[in-house]
């Protein structure tokens, strides 16, 4: 058995009132432009699970195969974690119309969307979950579509032994540089596969440093025109690469989340517990060490707590 994650170290702190109450454990691996290790913390060489900070290099995988998307609106999608937004069911459903198929064919299970107000949305309307509204099915019906061009069976595409996923796995084990250490099912029913942080920060920085109009430059290229689509209107990633400009970045389940600056380096972390709430400071922190700033990520350094209904401390970063 190979090396096991060993957990990381304490990288936020949750401060209220000036009392110190609880904190976040995690780890966090920065790269400078070359890909050598400018910093590091925790665990980054044992494998985790990126979950959705793999969609990048599965779309790549896509187009290498034969999707045909010439629209780079529908290469973000494939690679988002959207937020079930208006214009996000719209595009899922013209992929589906494209392939011929409806939302019967996703293997993704229903859901209600995954952005707060698109959710409450579609509960006053009477709705409930489905699978369009699922935040994968942008990437399931890219996985569709990849199938009918590459003349692969649609049956059981999700599955690791199918064509589509050998290819896929492929694909991440060239970006990161590292064979896969364990394959789990992801939160959407498809493979998700082990890699460590420094591997995911390498892919990352493969991608935004990819040759113009190569399959990994037309994704990254296409995620950062388009956040909107990646993540939701009011999403991290997506307030992010709308911030700092030529940022690529990609949130993913469990704490992950990983950025890539041409010219400057890639973050890759994971918070231990799984935090969303403190991701953010983290990463922020980490960028600094690039040398990177915008207000943007001035208004993420600290994520503030309330007491009453009015500010009475912040979760914080320790590294």
């Amino acid at each position: 058995m190979g090396k096991t994650y060993e957990g990381g170290v304490p990288l936020a702190e949750v401060v209220r009132s000036g009392f110190v109450e609880g904190g976040h454990r995690g780890s966090v691996v920065v790269l400078d432009a070359t890909g050598a290790t400018l910093a590091a913390a925790g665990d980054v060489t044992a494998p985790i699970f990126p979950r959705s900070a793999s969609k990048p290099m599965q779309t790549i995988g896509m187009l290498r195969a034969g999707l045909a998307l010439s629209d780079p609106t529908d290469l973000a999608l494939v690679s988002a974690s959207h937020a079930g937004e208006d214009f996000h069911l719209a595009r899922v459903g013209a992929l589906l119309d494209r392939a011929g198929l409806d939302a019967s064919a996703l293997h993704c299970p229903p859901d209600l969307p995954a952005g707060g107000a698109a959710r409450e949305a579609v509960l006053r309307a009477g709705g409930g979950p489905s699978r369009v509204q699922m935040n994968c099915s942008g990437k399931h019906s890219g996985m569709l579509l990849t199938c009918g061009a590459a003349g692969w069976p649609r049956d059981g595409y999700w599955r690791p032994e199918h064509p589509l996923q050998q290819r896929l796995r492929a694909t991440v084990e060239e970006f990161t540089g590292e064979p896969t250490a364990a394959v789990g099912v992801d939160g959407c029913g498809a493979p998700v596969l082990a890699v460590s942080l420094t591997g995911l920060a390498g892919a990352y920085l493969r991608l935004v440093d990819a040759e113009p109009g190569s399959a990994p430059r037309r994704v990254a290229d296409a995620m950062r025109a388009h956040p909107e689509i990646v993540g939701g209107t009011q999403a991290d990633d997506t307030r992010l690469m709308r911030g700092v400009p030529g940022l690529l970045a990609k949130i993913g389940a469990e704490g992950v989340f990983a950025v890539g600056l041409p010219g400057v380096g890639a973050v890759a972390l994971k918070i231990d517990d799984g935090a969303d709430r403190a991701r953010m400071p983290v990463l922020v922190s980490a960028l600094r060490r690039l040398g990177v700033d915008a207000p943007v990520l001035t208004e993420y350094a600290e994520v503030p707590l309330f007491g009453g209904g009015v500010p009475v401390g912040a979760i914080r970063p320790l590294w």
